[in-house]
């Protein structure tokens, strides 16, 4: 999703004697006697809904969730709404709504929520609730990004070089969706894949029908379903790694964010692997910080002053979301 503030190519102007342009009316005004208890943000994805309800002055997470929508993207944030509504009493003069993701444009409008880019709302999630990162990298179920934050001296904030893939579903989290139903992997034993210390065979990671016919080759000659998604893993990392950066290199500390990351154990394990010979490759400066912390009771500190640097997060993208609800006004 991109933002297009350009000039219009074309600019025709009003004929003569046209009706006056009338003013834009807002899709949603504030009642008169709001009073703003509750934050909802929203995060409508290609293949998930998160949510998040949070407590307008103290900015406690007082709800949240994150399911499969399974195409069903209107019916799934409406499941969630009237969850809401039930669960912890938001209505319209009690709550501001705020909602991101590739699905969410056309639902913000039909719900009064405001709209908020995703890569803007990755960027304020990590400015407020995790100061100390300078890098994110994000899988989607259909999509794949990675900021580079650099101190701004003028504005004293970051500023942020963001770089995304939303054309092609190679490198993101529908390929290892379309793998994995061909290794027919149960989803439990999936979350605990490893990478370390399992084989490695070469996958294509540059487009998801090239990494299926290189998995099937593998798998005709008898390798074994925890290589190759290993190898998958491999792939999409190192993928990820030549296109995304864009030539910039990860400044630590570095931010997992998105389902494959948060869920899968071999995918940390891959970009915990191969970062870090990306920093001793270009020489960059070793990071021995303590790790970040993280909102996620499933993280796991790495062991190592190099691996120390890189930390994820088990409520993927609901962190924007928090960040949309708590940080915007």
């Amino acid at each position: 999703m991109h933002d297009h503030k350009g000039p219009a190519l074309i600019q025709i102007a009003p004929a003569e004697g046209s009706l006056p342009k009338s003013e834009p009316v807002p899709l949603a005004q504030k009642p008169h006697d709001h009073n703003t208890r509750f934050l909802v943000g929203l995060d409508v994805g290609s293949t998930t809904v998160k949510a998040v309800v949070v407590d307008a002055a103290t900015d406690q997470v007082l709800w949240q969730d994150y399911q499969r929508h399974e195409t069903k993207q209107p019916e799934k944030t409406l499941e969630f709404l009237k969850r809401m509504e039930t669960e912890v009493g938001i209505d319209r003069h009690n709550t501001r709504m705020f909602m991101t993701g590739s699905g969410g444009t056309g639902i913000a409008e039909q719900i009064g929520a405001k709209f908020v880019q995703e890569v803007t709302a990755v960027s304020l999630a990590v400015e407020k609730l995790h100061p100390e990162v300078y890098s994110v990298i994000e899988l989607g179920g259909q999509d794949a990004k990675i900021i580079v934050f650099k101190d701004d001296e003028e504005t004293g904030r970051k500023k942020k070089i963001p770089s995304m893939n939303d054309k092609c579903a190679g490198g993101t989290g529908a390929v290892i969706d379309k793998i994995n139903a061909k290794l027919k992997i149960p989803a439990v034993e999936l979350t605990n894949q490893g990478y370390h210390g399992v084989k490695l065979h070469k996958v294509a990671g540059k487009c998801g029908v090239f990494a299926e016919t290189d998995i099937n080759g593998l798998q005709k000659v008898g390798t074994p379903p925890d290589e190759l998604m290993a190898s998958l893993f491999e792939a999409i990392v190192l993928q990820n790694l030549s296109v995304l950066t864009r030539g910039h290199t990860l400044r630590p500390h570095v931010l997992l964010l998105g389902g494959p990351n948060s869920f899968i154990k071999g995918m940390r394990e891959a970009w915990q692997a191969n970062i870090p010979r990306m920093w001793q490759e270009r020489k960059s400066p070793s990071p021995t910080a303590q790790s970040p912390r993280t909102s996620s009771k499933f993280h796991r500190t790495p062991s190592t002053s190099r691996r120390s640097a890189l930390s994820s997060s088990a409520r993927a993208k609901t962190i924007a979301s928090v960040a949309i609800a708590a940080t915007i006004n």
